[in-house]
């Protein structure tokens, strides 16, 4: 099987396993933790997908404004786990994340449903997209699932049927359009107990209101931190991996003026460029055990 990806995949965990069987024959040798286990196989098999010849150079570009090893490992991913990913757009983490779940896991992504009436147009084209990469690279993307949805009643699976749902800048969008509760409704209905909901966002000063901030794409933490709790997800840790300080969140056209949209084009492109992405949340939330 080819994977267009620089080296094959056994050989990581063929490593790991190795280092990790040797290890455990020396004296004194302690137990590492399931975590540290998950780690170092999270750092071998990366790499070589975020490597691979499958990445366009635009998109391997974005690796030093988005961290997707340092993202990923936050959120605990791991190659055995079913996984949701929210709008996937354009797929920048679906040729990621489809690849790291191929073997063990299951990548789904998760869109609006084209066939509703009145969808934006974008969207149609997103689910397309997704669909394509499915049936026409099998050897990456093969074993993934495509879950359509209405945003208006969002339902993303069966309860307690994933381990991670990931949501990447798309909180904004759902204020925007009134439908945020009910799509934490949906993480939190269809997250086992014990799952996590991974969550980039970008981030507006603390004490801003929601409908003032989001039409610029920015949403304060202690925002996006109560949606999740009013459904029950407990907030589990936050993370500056995506931070970009130099972003003021004060441009002409809110975030799209800052790469990689550059809406106002060659205007001043230097400028945005230089100050990069914007200014980024990272957050995790665990859905709790059931307490019999």
């Amino acid at each position: 099987m080819s994977w267009g990806i620089s080296m094959n995949f056994c050989k990581p965990a063929a490593v790991l396993l190795t280092a990790l069987l040797v290890a455990a024959c020396q004296p004194g040798y302690q137990h590492e933790s399931v975590e540290t286990v998950a780690d170092r196989t999270m750092e071998l098999w990366l790499p070589p997908i975020l490597a691979g010849d499958h990445r366009s150079e635009a998109n391997k570009h974005r690796d030093q404004y988005r961290h997707p090893l340092e993202t990923l490992s936050f959120f605990g991913i791991s190659e055995h786990d079913r996984v949701i990913e929210i709008n996937p757009g354009g797929g920048w983490y679906m040729e990621i994340l489809a690849p790291l779940l191929f073997a063990h896991g299951q990548y789904v992504a998760a869109t609006p449903d084209p066939r509703i009436e009145g969808l934006p147009r974008y969207f149609v084209a997103h689910a397309r997209q997704i669909q394509a990469r499915i049936t026409e690279q099998p050897q990456l993307y093969g074993q993934g699932e495509v879950q359509f949805y209405d945003p208006a009643n969002p339902v993303l699976g069966a309860p307690n049927s994933v381990d991670k749902v990931l949501t990447f800048r798309n909180i904004h969008s759902w204020i925007n359009a009134g439908t945020a509760e009910v799509m934490f409704e949906a993480f939190a209905d269809v997250l086992k107990p014990g799952g996590v909901l991974g969550v980039v966002q970008h981030r507006a000063p603390e004490g801003i209101a929601p409908d003032v901030s989001a039409p610029e794409g920015y949403v304060s933490e202690e925002a996006v931190i109560a949606l999740a709790e009013a459904v029950g997800l407990t907030f589990d840790g936050s993370s500056e991996i995506n931070a970009n300080p130099e972003d003021s969140r004060k441009h002409p056209y809110g975030v799209w003026t800052l790469p990689p949209s550059l809406r106002l084009g060659d205007y001043q492109a230097e400028h945005y460029l230089e100050i990069g992405e914007s200014d980024r949340m990272t957050l995790r939330f665990v859905k709790e055990e059931a307490v019999e």
